[in-house]
């Protein structure tokens, strides 16, 4: 058997998954809301072509994606696109460093991402000890085909899905390194914040297909861990 750190790889079939986003990265620009004509249109999208993270990415590339992984021409590229161009710049993720991003996403619903979200910025909410913020998050639903490395069913948990990101961490940013090396589009694994879910990363933006928008979702912590879930309904949508 093909293996990847001793890990095997796995051809799935096209499952579907969801991740969530903040709803910030699907609105308009605000300053779109200053524009009258089409020349000011165009104005704004050149000052935000020098100003997005994502856009200078794509059209330089980074340290470490070139500017050719990125998607173009597919609904939602940009969503896709964003996945990888933005990261944390002094940490790391599970499966990816501060260098690089990738798209997260569960196979088994929402529910697995919102364990995963409540735990990431549950985290951060603890460290300034202050549990008051209100947050939106919109479902977005993609397909994955392909070969990737399978951490399910193993006879015991690797370290790199360590609960302690200390430990946790590392690991796994090694394996993504190695799997993307090997051209594997990414890894399938048991989600680590919800004992009952299955987790996807996808370390290149080509291995993402077919995103679609699904519900909005608001995310309210009023003085304690544990937020308030509800969704969220749009004039004019019902």
């Amino acid at each position: 058997m093909t293996t990847v750190h001793g890990f095997p790889i796995v051809l799935l079939p096209g499952p579907r998954g969801v991740r969530l986003v903040s709803t910030a990265q699907l609105r308009d620009p605000v300053l779109n809301t200053l524009v009258d004509t089409d020349e000011e249109r165009r104005a704004i999208e050149e000052i935000e072509a020098f100003s997005s993270a994502r856009l200078t990415a794509e059209r330089r590339g980074t340290t470490s994606i070139g500017a050719g992984e990125f998607v173009r021409g597919v609904p939602h590229a940009a969503f896709i696109n964003a996945a990888f161009a933005y990261f944390r710049p002094r940490e790391l993720n599970r499966f990816n460093g501060p260098e690089r991003g990738a798209w997260y996403a569960s196979l088994t619903g929402t529910a697995t991402c919102l364990a995963e979200i409540v735990w990431h910025v549950e985290r951060e909410l603890a460290r300034i000890d202050r549990f008051e913020t209100r947050i939106e998050y919109a479902e977005l639903f993609a397909s994955f085909a392909g070969e990737f490395v399978d951490l399910r069913d193993l006879d015991e948990p690797p370290s790199c899905l360590h609960p302690d990101p200390a430990r946790g961490y590392p690991a796994g940013s090694d394996l993504a390194d190695a799997v993307r090396r090997r051209g594997i589009n990414g890894i399938v694994y048991p989600s680590v914040r919800d004992p009952a879910g299955t987790s996807l990363v996808a370390l290149f933006p080509h291995a993402v297909q077919s995103v679609a928008q699904g519900a909005v979702l608001e995310l309210r912590w009023e003085g304690k861990p544990g937020p308030m879930v509800r969704p969220v309904v749009r004039q004019g949508s019902e």
